[in-house]
C-alpha cells in the first residue's frame, strides 16, 4: 500500500509541480499540500487524471492553528473507487484570505464548505449560498476556533410569556464550573449487589 502511495505522490508532484508544495505518507495515507491559488485546478486534475481518478469528495474540514500566520488548514478528503485509493489535500489559509470554492468541480462541496464557514469563519469565494448550516442565524462566533469559549457567548431558551425564543448572555452559576474529577462510584453511600464480594476478596 505504501509503495503505491509513494508512486502516486511522485506522479502528482511531477505532473503538478506548479501548485504542489510537498507531500508525505503517514499511517498509510497520502497528504498533499498545495497552494491556495492552484487549489481548484489541482482538484480538477485529481478528478480527471487517469492515474488518480479521485472522483468522490468525502469530506472538507478545517484545522485552527492560532499561533501561525496562515492560521487555518482547509483539508479535503477524496476517494478513487477506480484505483481504490484515498488522498488528503491541505491548503494553508490566513485569517484574511478567502478560499476558492470547489463547487464547479465537485457540486457536493456545497454543504461541506458551508459547514467549514459556520465552524471556522473561513470564507469561500464563488459559493452560491454561503450561510450558516449548523448554528442559528444569529449565532456569534465560530465554535471550532481555538479561542472560542467553551460555554459560548449566549444561551437560548423559549420564553413562555413572550412566546418566542430569547437570547441571553451565558450565566453559569459557579457550582457548575467546579469539577472534582471523582468517579461517579467514588463516595457513593450505597452498596451495589456484588460489591460485598469484591471487598471480601481484598
Amino acid at each position: 500500500m505504501t509503495e503505491a502511495l509513494q508512486e502516486l505522490g511522485t506522479h502528482i508532484e511531477l505532473k503538478r509541480s506548479d501548485c504542489v508544495i510537498g507531500w508525505d505518507i503517514a499511517h498509510d495515507e497520502l497528504t498533499v499540500n498545495v497552494t491556495l491559488n492552484g487549489l481548484v485546478d489541482f482538484i480538477d486534475f485529481l478528478r480527471n487524471d487517469r492515474t488518480c481518478k479521485f472522483s468522490t469528495l468525502v469530506d472538507i474540514t478545517g484545522i485552527d492553528h492560532p499561533e501561525r500566520d496562515a492560521r487555518f488548514d482547509v483539508v479535503y478528503h477524496f476517494l478513487s473507487m477506480y484505483q481504490n485509493q484515498r488522498i488528503r489535500v491541505k491548503v494553508a489559509v490566513r485569517e484574511d484570505e478567502m478560499v476558492p470554492s470547489i463547487i464547479p468541480v465537485h457540486p457536493s462541496a456545497n454543504w461541506f464548505e458551508r459547514e467549514v464557514f459556520d465552524m471556522f469563519g473561513i470564507l469561500f469565494t464563488g459559493h452560491p449560498d454561503l450561510r450558516r448550516i449548523l448554528t442559528d442565524y444569529g449565532f456569534r462566533g465560530y465554535p471550532l476556533r481555538k479561542d472560542f469559549p467553551t460555554t459560548g457567548y449566549t444561551e437560548v431558551r423559549y420564553d413562555e410569556e413572550q412566546k418566542r425564543v430569547v437570547y441571553e448572555p451565558v450565566k453559569l452559576v459557579q457550582e457548575y464550573r467546579q469539577f472534582d474529577f471523582m468517579s461517579p462510584w467514588e463516595g457513593a453511600e450505597y452498596i451495589l449487589p456484588g460489591d460485598d464480594k469484591a471487598e471480601a476478596s481484598k
